[in-house]
């Protein structure tokens, strides 16, 4: 197998999940869709195929092949898992508090979770 392959191979796996759960991150919530919004998810979506891609590389490099010839890729997949979840749940955090909430303020909406805890508007 190619080295390049090897090496990025729990990367090129998960890949499609990885698109899928971005989808949903860029979909959800609807409102407000503007710039900064935009920019937010951008530089968040970029922020986690990178920060992915190097746990992934670093811990098939770390990982010890003593054990298995196959614990390199596990170990690769459950860390970089873990990493890009990671960065994007505290990028929905600091989205929410950043720019979804303010808007929902501003417009006078309340919480934005009002629905969910059975409040009525």
């Amino acid at each position: 197998m190619n080295e390049t392959v090897q090496l990025n191979l729990a990367f090129i796996l998960f890949l499609p999940w990885y698109l899928i759960l971005a989808a949903l991150y860029w979909a959800f919530p609807r409102q407000p869709r503007t710039l900064a919004r935009w920019a937010f998810d951008v530089a968040s979506l970029a922020l986690a195929s990178l920060a992915t891609l190097a746990s992934t590389q670093w811990s098939y490099r770390h990982a010890d092949a003593s054990v298995d010839a196959i614990w390199p890729q596990v170990l690769a997949t459950a860390v970089s898992y873990g990493v890009f979840l990671g960065v994007m749940t505290a990028a929905c955090f600091l989205r929410n508090r950043l720019i979804v909430a303010p808007h929902a303020a501003r417009l006078g909406k309340g919480a934005p979770n009002n629905r969910l805890s059975g409040a009525t508007p």
